[in-house]
């Protein structure tokens, strides 16, 4: 949780303020963020609208946000440990409801989906994020590079076009959950100039796969990898610095008034 507010808070955040852009919440709005992690989007949201209500089952997810809530001087952050597929708030609560790349990794989808539609008000607007596929952002093919030149047997992730990698099968699902007006916007951020050395610390203290990777390698076998990915790294950066992008899907839709 540490790793994933120091290092790539950059990388996510930027998204969030998009989707804070296309749902254009009123001031007055209440506003629902489901497995909402430190607060990537309730934190820069929660200063627009009356009160942000921020979901997720990390409890270490949210005490950084309840810390970062504190350190912004913010008291409109309803903070609750809970599941996105069963949420325990009323029907028709909220003008907005938001899942940055959470609710993609669902074990039901659909369920999110309904519980999404089911707590904004008639009226309301969504924005569900995914990931682009890996072949469509430089920083991850850099990435799986590096992983694949440390151990061969590391492939980067297929496309998967049942998975919401695919924008109409995001499209199709925010739909079937009963939302109409529903478009998918493909999201590009540019991150900052970084070194080989630098984009390796930051991804292997913010990138969830690294960090259960370098635990079930253990701490010699990952060093010994870690190495490998650096020295990959710097083959390709030539000791120059690079500044890479990454995509994403943000799909937004309307419940029927």
């Amino acid at each position: 949780a540490e790793g994933y507010l120091n290092d790539g808070l950059c990388v996510m955040e930027p998204f969030s303020v998009r989707a804070i852009e296309l749902a254009d919440v009123p001031t007055h709005g209440i506003v629902i963020d489901i497995a909402s992690g430190p607060g990537t989007l309730s934190i820069p949201l929660a200063s627009k609208v009356k009160k942000v209500h921020a979901v997720d089952f990390s409890e270490e997810m949210l005490n950084l946000l309840r810390k970062r809530a504190r350190q912004h001087n913010l008291n409109n952050i309803e903070i609750t440990h809970g599941d996105g597929q069963s949420l325990t708030c009323g029907d028709n609560i909220y003008d907005a409801g938001f899942s940055m790349f959470g609710l993609m990794f669902f074990p039901d989808r659909a369920k999110g989906f309904a519980e999404l539609h089911r707590v904004v008000k008639p009226g309301g607007k969504a924005v569900v994020s995914s990931w682009a596929p890996v072949n469509e952002s430089p920083l991850m093919t850099l990435l799986f590079g590096a992983l694949n030149a440390a151990d061969p047997s590391v492939k980067p992730p297929p496309y998967l076009p049942d998975s919401l990698e695919n924008p109409e099968k995001l499209k199709t699902e925010m739909s079937s959950a009963g939302f109409e007006n529903v478009r998918v916007e493909k999201h590009q951020v540019r991150l900052p100039p970084v070194t080989a050395e630098s984009l390796w610390e930051s991804m292997h203290k913010s990138a969830a796969p690294l960090v259960l990777r370098r635990k079930r390698l253990g701490e010699s076998e990952w060093e010994i990898q870690s190495d490998r990915c650096i020295k990959y790294l710097q083959e390709q950066f030539q000791d120059k610095t690079r500044a890479l992008s990454t995509s994403a899907h943000l799909c937004m839709g309307t419940k029927p008034s």
